[in-house]
């Protein structure tokens, strides 16, 4: 199994800025593609962004320019640096990652946190 923790969440102003990190641990794992997605009461969980295992990343367009995602594999650890953070950012953060079992029988499995509160007050 792997096991995926997220830390960094609170509470800022608007304007504010914040770091959540995702780390994931699982022996025999290779973790491919990280994820973060949110979601704010009443509403769907999204996408909020991706990056590959090369660093490739991928953002909703609401967050381009505000929110930068990196990785250091040697951890297995993803960063979302938030800044320029607005109320309707508010949502509880989910970590989500792909990983590879690398044992006999390889299998691909979606793996998820158990999420972080952001909250931005106006």
């Amino acid at each position: 199994q792997v096991q995926l923790v997220e830390s960094g969440g609170g509470l800022v102003q608007a304007g504010g800025a914040l770091r959540v990190s995702c780390a994931a641990s699982g022996r025999g794992f290779r973790i491919n593609a990280m994820c973060w997605h949110r979601q704010a009461p009443e509403n769907q969980r999204e996408l909020v962004a991706s990056i590959s295992s090369g660093g490739s990343t991928n953002y909703i367009y609401s967050v381009k320019g505000r929110f930068t995602l990196s990785r250091d594999n040697a951890k297995n650890t993803m960063y979302l640096q938030m800044i320029g953070l607005q109320p309707e950012d508010t949502a509880v953060y989910y970590c989500n990652t792909e990983a590879m079992w690398v044992g006999s029988n390889p299998y691909v499995a979606a793996y998820w946190g158990q999420g972080t509160q952001v909250t931005v007050s106006s």
